[in-house]
């Protein structure tokens, strides 16, 4: 088995661990933050003591994902090429546009217009988590073109439930709402909604790991 089936993955699995760990392991170093009431960006920020350590965080998890993408790819060519590039675009998407976008291109919460910086780093965040809601479908249409309706129906029932946590974050983010109960607590809802989104990206890693084993004994 080639290096990039038996490491591919792992680093797929790196990526979204990493990525969801670094708001929690950075709070220790920042006593002023809410995880309930402030969003994953103010690690971002201007004024964060972790700024630099967040920014250089997000650039070597976004690398992490973006190591993955041939595994990811060769996994299913032979499924079905058009939907392993949708596939593995999606990740790429999120690993280019709201990771390493974000360590790049950081923006200042406390400046009145968009820069050029905020622009690239919105737009890529935008594009990143649209990709990320969108990996479990895709992959629940691959698996069930292998007949794997079992692991379709998991990854499209992961979907729903991704869908329905980020519907809630979404809610938060509105002015007029976010004064209601739960809704008030915005970082809790990313934070949520997050977890839900990294779920199928790692059944998929383990699994994926798993087979490769398996194929090695």
């Amino acid at each position: 088995m080639c290096i990039r089936d038996r490491y591919g993955f792992y680093f797929l699995l790196l990526g979204a661990i990493s990525d969801f760990l670094t708001p929690y392991i950075l709070g220790f170093f920042y006593p002023e933050i809410n995880q309930l009431t402030m969003v994953i960006s103010i690690f971002g920020d201007i004024n964060s003591p972790v700024r630099q350590v967040f920014l250089i965080w997000s650039v070597v998890s976004g690398l992490l994902f973006v190591l993955a993408l041939p595994a990811i790819y060769h996994a299913f060519i032979r499924t079905s090429r058009t939907l392993a590039i949708l596939l593995t675009t999606s990740i790429g998407v999120y690993g280019v546009g709201d990771c390493i976008f974000t360590g790049l291109f950081s923006i200042n919460t406390e400046q009145a217009t968009w820069t050029l910086s905020t622009w690239i780093h919105n737009i890529g965040s935008g594009l990143g988590y649209a990709g990320f809601l969108l990996f479990p479908f895709f992959l629940s249409l691959l698996y069930r073109k292998q007949k794997k309706v079992m692991y379709s129906k998991l990854y499209f029932s992961l979907l729903g439930t991704s869908l329905f946590f980020a519907g809630i974050y979404g809610l938060a983010r509105i002015p007029a709402l976010e004064q209601l109960p739960l809704l008030n607590q915005i970082g809790f809802c990313q934070r949520i909604s997050f977890f839900f989104n990294y779920l199928p990206i790692v059944i998929f890693s383990i699994e994926q790991i798993k087979n490769s084993k398996a194929v090695d004994n």
